[in-house]
């Protein structure tokens, strides 16, 4: 018997999440196959976005880093008691998160079907369940939010318990006093920086010369200064040759030569799509050459009535931007309101300590289109707000237009930078110039305080230019 929906899901993640129950408002019958024990996908369930940052939050709690230097405080806890605690707090949001998952869910009269899902011609699908049974569905719609995993470069020893990804930083049940983490990509330099607030010794290396490629480079090197000051070691420009396993314990051999002794290694090498045995070929869904599902600007595949979004379809590969992608999915599948585009300009962060955030262009990329531009800078060290929370290093960067003074990328680099970007989204969003920063009044003291200086920083340049 072939079961039959409006709307079928794969993955109960950000994306599929967000397409089930918004479809499922509008009145749809929609199902959602999910193979995992608790919903919610990578980012809740994994190293997504609620696991990695409650870690840093729990971690900046209870060992007091930042607030022990600014007042004198020594705080001296046992290293594995705070571990044991850092568990805890991250499992119980991370269960509440799941719960948060299923109840929208349930309360949208979506139907949630434990297993493995495999696609076949003509909108069918076969779910392998968990008891070993089959079971036959047919949508009119299918969603495919399947996710990803953590990618294992060749030549990593993974079955080493002390070699682990991204995804296993959570099963750690002993605080380490060594780390090597391998990648300088946001998910490292979350967890190296999250291991040095702990009092871990850590090795971040990764082959290219500086951190986070794909962020401005002037706030990359402040990031890596940052990294420095607070005692870790960056081998950039470096990549590892062999990790291996002596009597002496876990040996990481770099390509300069030198060795690292941790005792644990952690690789954020990126992440993969989990399109393995989903049935692409047979019904009809093109990958590229990198493994994930093409798509067009609606997120329909090459399959009629199939759709794809979040991390199978490659970058930006967040849950803020799988979300919307899963929304605007569902909308072009029935013709359902609300969610019809996808914001051209979504902000990225980093939700490393300090944290990055940024929306629009980069210097860099300014360069390299030919665009004529200016930056202003409002530094933290400036700002009244920072310096009562200890939290002075970073700036908030405003590149724009030097003809009009349009805006054209905002890049903050400090605590909570993933909050106060969204005051300068909404600027570039509207295309407006950075006079607005200038005319508009905020709160002091606020750490947004520092768009109104970068403003002013800007408008001297634009006059200094203006002159000649």
């Amino acid at each position: 018997m072939i079961e039959r929906y409006d709307l079928i899901v794969i993955g109960s993640g950000p994306a599929g999440e967000k397409a089930a129950v918004h479809a499922a408002y509008f009145g749809k019958r929609v199902a959602i196959v999910e193979r995992h024990d608790l919903t919610g996908g990578v980012g809740v369930t994994h190293v997504g976005m609620i696991p990695t940052k409650t870690l840093r939050e729990a971690a900046l709690y209870v060992t007091g880093f930042r607030k022990r230097e600014l007042y004198g405080v020594n705080v001296e806890l046992d290293r594995q008691e705070i571990f044991s605690t850092l568990r805890k707090r991250t499992n119980e949001v991370i269960d509440t998160m799941a719960r948060s998952v299923r109840q929208n869910i349930d309360g949208h009269g979506v139907e949630l079907i434990r297993g493995t899902a495999r696609l076949e011609a003509g909108g069918n699908m076969v779910v392998s369940t968990r008891r070993g049974a089959e079971r036959r569905l047919n949508g009119d719609a299918v969603i495919i939010a399947a996710g990803s995993r953590p990618y294992h470069p060749p030549g990593i020893p993974f079955d080493d318990p002390d070699v682990l990804d991204a995804e296993g930083v959570l099963e750690i049940e002993e605080a380490p006093r060594n780390v090597v983490v391998i990648g300088g990509g946001a998910i490292g330099c979350e967890h190296a920086s999250i291991f040095t607030a702990l009092g871990c010794q850590v090795d971040l290396i990764d082959r290219g010369e500086r951190l986070l490629s794909y962020v401005d480079e002037e706030l990359a090197h402040v990031l890596a200064q940052t990294f420095t000051n607070m005692g870790m070691r960056l081998r950039l420009g470096n990549g590892v040759e062999t990790i291996e396993r002596d009597e002496d314990g876990l040996r990481v051999v770099l390509t300069d030569g030198s060795e690292v002794r941790p005792d644990k290694v952690l690789v954020s090498s990126g992440r993969v799509g989990n399109t393995d045995g989903l049935g692409l070929d047979a019904a009809g869904v093109t990958v590229d050459d990198r493994g994930r599902i093409v798509v067009d600007e609606h997120f329909q595949t090459s399959a009629p009535g199939v759709y794809a979004a979040g991390d199978v379809i490659g970058p930006p590969a967040l849950a803020s931007a799988a979300m919307e992608q899963g929304r605007a999915a569902a909308h072009r599948a029935f013709g359902v309101g609300f969610k019809v585009t996808v914001d051209p300009s979504p902000p990225t962060g980093v939700y490393s300590i300090p944290e990055i955030a940024a929306v629009g262009i980069t210097e860099q990329e300014a360069v390299s289109r030919g665009v004529g531009y200016l930056v202003g800078r409002g530094r933290f060290e400036g700002n009244a707000r920072a310096n009562i929370g200890g939290m002075t290093e970073g700036m908030v960067k405003l590149i724009f237009d030097r003809s009009d003074r349009t805006l054209l990328g905002v890049h903050v680099l400090g605590e909570v930078a993933t909050e106060v970007i969204h005051v300068g989204q909404a600027a570039l969003n509207h295309s407006d110039p950075i006079d607005y920063f200038i005319e508009k009044t905020f709160n002091v003291p606020t750490l947004c305080e520092a768009y109104k200086y970068a403003a002013y920083d800007g408008m001297q340049r634009w006059r200094d230019v203006a002159r000649y």
